[in-house]
C-alpha cells in the first residue's frame, strides 16, 4: 500500500498530539501554531475528554479551526482568567510551549537572551512559565532544533522550572515537576533519561542520532531501539488539512523543510 505523502509540519503536528494522550480530563493549551493543531487533533483522535478553548474565554465543543472561520465555534461554557487558573493550580492543564532556550535540566527561557542586565534580545519576559512549570505538565515546540536553543550550560535566565537539582532544596527536584514531551524539526525527545536527562525517543524520517546530538549543546540519551517518528495517518491528515487548517497556515511553519 502506498504511503499517503506528508509534510513536516503535519508529522509535527501528529507527533506533538501523542502528548495528551493519557492525560484525561484536562486543558488542552497549544502555544504557536503547531501546538494548537496538535492539541486539536489530540481531541479528535487519541483523548476526547480533553477541555479546549476559542483562545478568547469560552470552552468549545470541538477544536476551532485557525485563520477564518466558516462558523461560529460551539459553545460549551464561559472560560475566564479565573476558571483558567483554577485549572491550572490544580494540576488541570497540560500546556506545550515554545522556548526560546532550553538547557539538560529542561529549565526554559522566553525572556532575554544574554546577560539579564544586558541582553542581545529582549523577549516577552517570564510570562506565565513560572508558574505553569510549577503546577502542571508541560510540553514543549521547537521549530529549529539547534544549539542556539538546545543550549550548553543554563538558559540565560530561567522563566520555566527544570530537573537542575542546584535549584532545590537538598539537590532534589520535586516529585510532581512533569516535564512531558519535545517535538522538534529533527526528532521527539521526552525526559526519561537517567537523572531525567533529554533522550531522544523518534528520530524523524532522514535524521540520525548525531544529526540531533550535533545540534544540542549537551548530551542526549537515546532510546533503545531508537524509532522513526509514527508516519501520519489517513485520518489524521484529512483532520489536519480539512477540519483544523483548512487555509494551510502550517505551511508557514517550515517553509524550506518537508518530510
Amino acid at each position: 500500500m502506498t504511503e499517503t505523502a506528508y509534510n513536516l509540519a503535519e508529522l509535527c503536528i501528529c507527533a506533538a498530539a501523542e502528548a495528551w494522550r493519557s492525560d484525561g480530563e484536562v486543558l488542552a493549551t497549544g502555544i504557536t501554531l503547531i501546538p494548537r493543531l496538535a492539541a486539536g487533533l489530540a481531541r479528535l483522535t487519541v483523548n476526547e475528554e480533553l477541555l479546549l478553548t476559542d483562545a478568547e474565554c469560552h470552552l468549545v465543543a470541538e477544536p476551532v479551526p485557525v485563520g477564518p472561520r466558516a462558523a461560529q465555534p460551539v459553545i460549551e461554557g464561559w472560560m475566564p482568567y479565573a476558571r483558567t487558573f483554577d485549572l491550572l493550580w490544580g494540576g488541570r492543564r497540560h500546556a506545550m510551549v515554545a522556548p526560546t532556550q532550553i538547557d539538560r535540566f529542561g529549565q526554559s527561557n522566553i525572556s532575554v537572551v544574554g546577560p539579564y542586565a544586558r541582553p542581545k534580545a529582549a523577549l516577552l519576559g517570564v510570562r506565565g512559565f513560572p508558574g505553569n512549570s510549577l503546577h502542571h505538565p508541560n510540553s514543549y515546540f521547537v521549530p529549529n532544533h539547534t544549539v542556539r536553543t538546545f543550549v550548553a550550560g543554563v538558559v540565560d535566565m530561567v522563566c520555566g522550572a527544570g530537573y537542575n537539582p542546584d535549584r532545590w532544596p537538598d539537590a532534589q527536584p520535586p516529585r510532581w515537576l512533569d516535564l512531558r514531551l519535545v517535538v522538534t524539526d529533527l526528532a521527539v525527545l521526552d525526559f526519561a533519561g537517567p537523572g531525567h536527562r533529554l533522550r531522544v525517543r523518534h528520530l524523524h524520517p532522514g535524521v540520525t542520532f548525531e544529526q540531533v546530538q550535533d545540534n544540542t549543546g549537551f548530551p542526549l540519551a537515546r532510546s533503545e531501539p531508537l524509532s522513526t517518528t509514527p508516519a501520519p495517518s489517513e485520518r489524521q491528515l484529512r483532520l489536519i488539512r480539512e477540519v483544523l487548517d483548512p487555509h494551510e497556515q502550517r505551511a508557514s511553519v517550515f517553509k524550506h523543510r518537508s518530510a
